[in-house]
């Protein structure tokens, strides 16, 4: 993942092909461990849920962190449902090379106005679609990041909403989470992700009357089956899990990490 490299102005800024799939206002965020200055402490903003990974905006404009991006590959997640209190998402997230720090860190992510187990559940099925689309570079190492050296502007209309057709079957809880980014608030650069999203393109393609690309169409029917696969145990809704692929380790436990840590 890296630091601030997900935002423009007041708005995100995403890569070109990537589209947000959910959107939230008023989400707050933490994270523990051994981190760089503009890490610590609680931040209050916007997150955003995409084809390629999780992005999380300040609201807070004078603070030094002011996005958060994740994708999918660094990434593991647990949802929790405590008696008393609201709903949370928690995890541990590896740092990208070249992404503004080093190392792991564990996260907290609270819903203000509900939501975050839908959120969560929904994080872990887009992330189970968009690794079945790692080749073999992901073996070894992610990717570094790289700041694009291309240019952005405001992003165009696909780059709003999930399609309407939905993904290999499953379609996104936008029934929860209705509200879609500000019109002037999202941006994109001219370059395309650096690692495969949830249809494993750079770009929108073209799309049918599902609303899916012309490969997605052509992949649904095999991948429908492995899509509904047990990264999420419906029985057990207070815990989920994205097995890691198998270029590293996967990251520590939460807990794991938060010993680590005192």
């Amino acid at each position: 993942m890296a630091l601030n490299s997900a935002h423009a102005g007041k708005g995100v800024l995403i890569y070109s092909g990537e589209s947000i799939i959910l959107f939230c206002d008023h989400v707050t965020m933490e994270f523990g461990g051994q981190l760089p200055a503009e890490m610590r402490g609680s931040k209050t903003g916007r997150l955003y849920l995409t084809t390629h990974r999780m992005i999380f905006n300040n609201k807070e404009s004078k603070d030094s962190l002011q996005s958060f991006a994740a994708p999918f590959f660094s990434l593991k997640v647990e949802l929790e449902q405590p008696v008393f209190g609201a709903n949370y998402i928690k995890g541990v997230v590896k740092a990208q090379p070249g992404g503004g720090w080093t190392g792991e860190a564990k996260f907290k992510l609270t819903f203000k106005h509900g939501g975050a187990i839908e959120f969560g559940q929904a994080m872990l099925k887009v992330a189970s679609l968009a690794s079945r689309n790692m080749n073999s570079s992901f073996q070894d190492a992610p990717p570094p990041y790289t700041p694009p050296a291309a240019g952005w502007s405001q992003a165009p209309p696909p780059a709003y909403a999930p399609s309407a057709g939905g993904y290999y079957g499953w379609v996104p809880p936008t029934n929860t989470f209705p509200d879609r980014p500000p019109a002037d608030g999202v941006f994109m650069y001219d370059a395309p992700p650096p690692y495969p999203g949830i249809s494993g393109q750079n770009g929108y393609g073209f799309t049918g009357a599902t609303g899916m690309s012309a490969a997605d169409a052509k992949a649904q029917e095999a991948a429908q089956s492995a899509a509904q696969s047990g990264y999420y145990d419906p029985s057990a809704p207070q815990y989920a899990y994205v097995p890691p692929p198998a270029y590293s380790e996967s990251p520590p436990s939460y807990d794991a990490a938060t010993k680590k840590s005192q």
